[in-house]
């Protein structure tokens, strides 16, 4: 069953440098890397120490708040270095690659044969279950909660963003897999956004309530799809679960191994040749953004989404979460009389002297200049025009500001991540880290409500 969910608030920000819908193997990385920071909220408590020999698919670490849930290196090697930061915090763990792919294995299992319980404890013990994330607070799932429903969007509405139906072709067996199993651990749905493709990978999904999603972006953040199928309340619980991660799960389930593949998007106007590259979880940017050229020299590199994604050097590594890397000119320039004069160069959602309202489907070269500095929250309106959730955002973004729980929770809290944020803090006047706000917010709340 299809239900349609059209959104009319939001922005569609069309950026040149789209991928190229073609795959190429992205040269073998020398080294891996896991980052603790990824896991957010997660301390991590070792199981080996430098020069440890490993297996892909081995546990690393283990969340001291929770010992069964396990991180796992993507690829056999040596454990190299364990990098530490401020008051000894693990920043890094480096794994050089053998280049033999030595897996750890395990027993297949029977999705639809198998219970709850044998499901949850092959995902904990496989290092799975840091896929699945849970909201309200936008953490690694709790392996005590049994969630009301589970939100999975298959569709990606994000500038530059990659296809689903593209990168995930021919892994609809592993996506059904996942779904089958993960259906056993809520007492409730399996909510599958979908864009309108005809050639969807998600066409023949059977035990989901599919939503077809239409409209600007943000329509293909989860978070969106939660808000106008089932909000989350006070005291409930959803997981939520990307799709490229599902495949992963479910090949695990069917072949007995973990395998941390990724077919990533390589995009935006500082790349020559931007198209898809088949690489692994953590594997060294430069690999697959040199291969597909660099375009000139003062260009900031990203893991992720443009708007929510992590800034990375060249010797940089991919993020554990991410299925995209973009790279854009760096806006560490100044343009004269910039703030008074008509803009036909940049996109806006205001009308005032700018005109990119007048061309909907033109492709722009953006950089990273925030065009403004940092001021006093203004109060616009234009937060509204961008945010589809019934939440009020400006308002909620200033009771996380002064740390107001009950404000926060009349709100609407419990159902937002920061990516919900990202558009805000795009078209904000005022320049205010939205996303880092929400964050902060979503923190406090976890420490003084749990």
């Amino acid at each position: 069953m299809s239900k349609d969910i059209k959104i009319k608030k939001g922005l569609d920000i069309k950026l040149v440098g789209e991928a190229e819908k073609s795959i190429a193997e992205a040269p073998k990385s020398r080294t891996y890397v896991i980052k603790p920071s990824d896991f957010h909220l997660v301390t991590p408590k070792m199981l080996y120490k430098e020069g440890a020999s490993l297996k892909a698919g081995e546990p690393l670490f283990y969340a001291k708040k929770d010992e069964s849930i396990k991180f796992v290196s993507p690829v056999s090697g040596t454990l190299t270095e364990i990098k530490r930061g401020a008051k000894r915090v693990i920043t890094h763990l480096v794994i050089e690659a053998d280049g033999k792919d030595t897996t750890v294995e395990f027993p297949t299992l029977d999705v639809n044969a198998a219970n709850a319980e044998a499901i949850k404890a092959r995902m904990l013990e496989s290092g799975l279950w840091p896929f699945i994330k849970q909201r309200p607070y936008d953490i690694i799932a709790n392996t005590e909660t049994t969630p009301d429903a589970i939100f999975i969007s298959g569709h990606n509405s994000a500038p530059l963003a990659p296809d689903y139906n593209f990168s995930l072709k021919g892994k609809e067996a592993y996506i059904q897999a996942a779904i089958t199993a993960l259906s056993k651990l809520t007492s409730g749905k399996i909510y599958l956004g979908v864009g309108k493709a005809s050639d969807s990978v998600f066409a023949n999904i059977s035990e989901v309530e599919m939503h077809t999603v239409s409209g600007p972006h943000p329509c293909g953040n989860v978070g969106t799809q939660i808000n106008k199928i089932a909000p989350i309340n006070k005291g409930e619980t959803v997981w939520t679960v990307a799709p490229e991660n599902l495949a992963i799960i479910g090949e695990l389930f069917l072949t007995g191994k973990f395998n941390p593949e990724r077919v990533i998007s390589v995009s935006g106007s500082g790349i020559k040749a931007p198209k898809y590259y088949k690489t692994k979880i953590g594997a060294e940017v430069s690999t697959f953004a040199y291969s597909a050229g660099i375009e000139g020299d003062n260009v900031r590199m990203i893991s992720g989404n443009v708007l929510t994604g992590d800034q990375v050097n060249a010797d940089g590594h991919l993020g554990y979460y991410h299925n995209e890397f973009a790279a854009i000119p760096e806006g560490d320039d100044y343009e004269l009389f910039g703030w008074n004069k008509p803009v036909f160069n940049k996109i806006s959602s205001s009308r005032a002297l700018t005109f990119s309202w007048l061309f909907p489907n033109k492709k722009y070269d953006l950089d990273t200049n925030t065009n403004g500095e940092h001021r006093a929250f203004v109060v616009t309106g234009n937060y509204e025009e961008v945010f589809p959730l019934d939440i009020y955002p400006l308002q909620l973004l200033k009771a996380c500001m002064v740390q107001d729980l009950d404000a926060m929770e009349a709100l609407g809290m419990y159902e937002v991540a920061p990516e919900d944020f990202a558009l805000t803090e795009f078209i904000c006047v005022s320049k205010q880290p939205h996303q880092a706000i929400i964050r902060k917010g979503l923190d406090l709340m976890y420490a003084e409500i749990g």
